[in-house]
């Protein structure tokens, strides 16, 4: 019989690898007769897919934040080259006002 700390790291383990068989009935068993390990079980679950959905959705975001070809280009000329040279001067900082 599995013990609440037992199942907890199955429960965490299932998320990242398959578990065996007896890993798996051992764990339904424990899940079957457990609430408090049910609910962690459900809130991993909840968890992980809150994460993934922020993924997705920063990489979206970040996708549609991306420079134009122009400043892409006028950062990279003012970068240095290998040999340690700038290939342009950069700008001239303008006085504020």
């Amino acid at each position: 019989m599995l013990t609440c700390k037992d199942a907890s790291h199955l429960v965490s383990h299932s998320q990242d690898r398959t578990l065996g068989f007896r890993e798996r009935w051992e764990l339904r068993i424990h899940l079957w007769m457990c609430v408090n390990c049910r609910r962690f079980e459900r809130q991993i679950g909840l968890m992980r897919r809150l994460l993934r959905q922020s993924a997705r959705q920063a990489e979206a975001e970040a996708a549609d934040r991306q420079l134009p070809a122009e400043a892409r280009e006028r950062i990279r000329q003012a970068l240095p080259s290998s040999n340690g040279t700038r290939t342009t001067q950069p700008p001239e900082k303008r006085p504020s006002s």
